[in-house]
């Protein structure tokens, strides 16, 4: 068929479905701005303004910074992803007027002839026109793993995968009635899926937010009871439930899941998911497919050991290899060698090579049926077959070339004439010893998983130094209906050969089911459902467009040396989320405890809002811009919301306990409010910069200097006039203030232990 005609696809409907890889623009402002915590601070802001003093409003620049800072960021995120989004999509082969063309996916049209080869993704419904053994796996549409042979006639789906032979399809439903549409959408979209550290974030905001209406009316209430000054008593109320909201949490994990995101971007790795952030650190099991991760994609071809003196060898195999019109890489390497066919060698009919199957063939009429394949899936034990084992054992790939008397689709072919072994070397990643020597350090375990020969497989690892390398195992003889048994092997070995695409999802599944995090790699259409049912799927750029779609993570340069900044990556983001959720934590629980003690003791509120502001900036806001974004090799730890809370819970009591102690103990008869508060606001920086060492622990010389000095900017205040008016601190007399720092101290004494037979923070 020769396609359309310029004029028919001008008149054609178009397959242009917008590709968004990000939220749009409108919606990141929306997301932003118009949050619940920016509705209760703007209120409690206009509160402020209309019964107090415009100083106790700064609280409010939390949302303008809030917004700003979030939509600035995601913005970065969303041009780095749109940017590498676009990179990322492949071509697709059309013939149109009687031409090959590469267009893009968007402009296929209705009626278009799409050219199919392996690897390739349907992208639109159609029917098929042309099949040269044409085998598309629908595993995504169906979750059958057997690939389906296409004749014409036959209907393909989008979101299925061309995995052998060639063939066209006449494209019936382009744009919205095609499924690649979902598809692509829930490949590509820039969200936040579900995971245990969000989770556990959203957990304690849910319930904050629930305390705050109970808590706030209460407090509200003892504060008018207690004040004639209506705004004294607004303004005191506003600086508890303000203080209860943990309002830059959740602004802090997106910023830095986004600015891990960005940070990837620049070393041409393109994160499909911001979740996927955190998968990185928690992985304990990476599984490599040998070809195309710790080898290159192409190879050279080696020898050809004649078995046989009376057979065309040489021809034989030059035909075999010019027969795909979409050559793999084994045919790309023997065309090198015989870049030419000999007349006379038409084939008949083919089977095109297939991962499951191993072997691919054709009948060439009068110059007979022949086969290349895997010498131990075409043989019995033997001589030949020994022979084969010991090239393998060498680290070289091994083919058999045979003759035969048939050519079945599926099966081994009937009573193979062994003829020629061929030899094939594969390239080496020149980074692959330094990666691999990394996760050893970083007790990430490392399984290579491959369909090629065990021993072959095995003298590549071993050659790595990848511990256990010199052992392997065909999975062939691997139990198929004992999961526990099979996940007990894999716990124990390293390398697996004749893996079959079935047989690496099983592989995922058993070691997710003895409690591993796995992350699976590859780049051929054999390694999609590995990489779908893995905790994290990590395809290589310059792969099939199959395993780009149901990978969280591309490599877009097919660097293997990313992978290690891929892990140390998420290790950093993770545990700097835990570590900056100690001290946002700590800060809701003392509001929530002097919230209710005051309301329940009918006191004034020991601190205004402009005191929380000055705190909270020196204790939490400036550190966690530096804390939440530095370098860390920490590994992950399951637990991290009990792991908080026995933090945040006792720091915060304590800290509560220090302040209401401080205040109560500097009022008197001669003493004024805004000087009882100084008295309190002292021990409340005192016991929450504490809070703030330990947290910064281990104290390296920028974090010696960080937390230094927050404690001189605090100085700085007490001691400028301006500054000491601007905050209404009025420090002065030394036995209230001796008294504050006494008790600020030995509070801070007492979370100190708390922290240390609680365990909950490494040093």
């Amino acid at each position: 068929m020769r396609g359309l005609t310029p004029a028919q696809v001008a008149r054609a409907r178009t397959n242009d479905v917008p590709r968004r890889s990000s939220r749009s623009l409108s919606a990141i402002l929306r997301a932003n701005v118009l949050t619940l915590f920016n509705l209760v601070i703007g209120v409690l802001s206009v509160l402020v303004l209309v019964f107090g003093e415009w100083q106790d409003v700064m609280f409010g620049l939390i949302i303008v910074a809030n917004a700003l800072i979030g939509i600035v960021q995601e913005l970065r995120a969303k041009r780095t992803l749109d940017r590498l989004a676009v990179i990322n999509e492949a071509p697709v082969r059309v013939r149109r007027a009687g031409r090959e063309e590469r267009i893009e996916a968007r402009d296929i049209v209705l009626g278009d002839l799409v050219l199919l080869g392996p690897g390739e993704r349907l992208l639109v419904d159609g029917e098929v026109v042309e099949s040269d053994g044409l085998e598309v796996d629908e595993s995504l549409l169906t979750g059958e793993a057997d690939p389906v042979r296409k004749r014409p006639g036959d209907g393909v789906l989008s979101g299925s995968f061309a995995v052998a032979g060639s063939g066209s399809f006449v494209a019936t439903k382009v744009g919205t009635d095609a499924y690649a549409v979902r598809l692509a959408e829930e490949a590509s979209t820039f969200h936040l899926a579900r995971s245990e550290l969000r989770d556990g974030i959203a957990g304690f905001i849910k319930y904050v937010t629930w305390l705050l209406v109970p808590v706030g009316g209460l407090l509200l209430y003892s504060q008018l009871s207690n004040s004639a000054d209506i705004g004294t008593a607004v303004t005191g109320a506003v600086a508890g439930i303000v203080t209860m909201i943990p309002e830059g949490l959740v602004l802090m994990t997106s910023i830095a899941f986004a600015v891990g995101v960005v940070r990837l971007g620049r070393r041409k790795c393109l994160v499909q998911e911001l979740p996927a952030i955190e998968g990185l650190a928690r992985v304990d099991v990476l599984c490599l497919d040998k070809t195309g991760t710790l080898t290159s994609g192409g190879m050279d071809l080696g020898q050809v050991l004649p078995l046989r003196d009376d057979q065309p060898t040489e021809a034989a195999l030059a035909a075999l290899a010019h027969l795909d019109q979409r050559p793999n890489a084994t045919a790309q390497a023997i065309r090198a060698r015989y870049p030419q066919v000999e007349d006379g060698w038409a084939a008949r009919a083919t089977v095109p090579f297939s991962s499951a199957r191993k072997w691919s063939g054709a009948d060439f009429g009068e110059r007979g049926t022949w086969v290349l394949g895997a010498p131990d899936v075409l043989l019995d034990a033997g001589e030949c077959h020994d022979r084969a084992a010991e090239l393998a054992a060498a680290g070289t790939r091994v083919l058999l070339l045979c003759r035969t008397d048939g050519l079945p689709a599926g099966a081994v072919p009937a009573r193979p004439e062994p003829v020629a072994l061929v030899t094939f070397t594969q390239r080496i990643r020149p980074d692959a010893r330094d990666t691999l020597r990394y996760f050893e350090e970083q007790g990430v375990t490392v399984k290579i998983i491959s369909g090629d020969n065990p021993d072959a497989v095995s003298a590549i690892a071993t050659g790595l130094g990848i511990p256990g390398g010199e052992h392997s195992i065909d999975a062939r003889t691997l139990p198929h209906d004992d999961p526990a048994e099979l996940g007990e092997l894999l716990d124990t070995h390293t390398v697996f050969g004749r893996v079959t695409p079935r047989q690496k999802r099983a592989f995922v599944a058993a070691l997710q089911a003895r409690g591993h995090t796995v992350a699976m790699t590859g780049d051929g259409v054999n390694d999609v459902l590995a990489l779908k049912d893995a905790d994290l799927g990590i395809a290589m750029g310059a792969g099939s467009p199959a395993t780009k779609a149901v990978a969280q993570v591309v490599l877009l340069d097919d660097r293997f040396a990313t992978l290690p900044h891929l892990v140390g990556e998420g290790r950093r983001v993770l545990a700097n989320i835990e570590r900056v959720s100690h001290l946002f934590l700590v800060k809701s629980f003392y509001a929530i405890v002097l919230s209710v003690i005051v309301g329940l003791s009918g006191t004034m509120f020991p601190f205004a809002p402009r005191h929380s502001t000055l705190t909270n900036a020196l204790t939490i806001g400036i550190p966690v811009l530096f804390l939440a974004l530095t370098p860390t090799l920490e590994r992950p730890r399951p637990g991290f919301v009990p792991r908080v809370l026995r933090f945040a819970v006792p720091a915060g009591v304590l800290c509560a306990a220090a302040v209401i102690l401080a205040f109560w103990s500097a009022h008197d008869s001669t003493s004024t409010l805004v000087e009882t508060q100084t008295s309190a606001v002292l021990a409340l920086f005192l016991t929450t910069w504490w809070v703030l060492v330990l947290i910064a622990r281990p104290l390296n010389w920028w974090r010696t200097v960080l937390v230094g000095s927050m404690a001189v900017l605090f100085a700085v205040s007490l001691t400028l006039p301006f500054v000491r008016e601007f905050f209404a601190l009025r420090p002065g007399d030394v036995a209230r203030d001796l008294t504050a720092v006494g008790i600020a101290v030995a509070a801070a004494a007492a979370i100190s232990i708390a922290v240390r037979l609680a365990g909950t923070l490494r040093t």
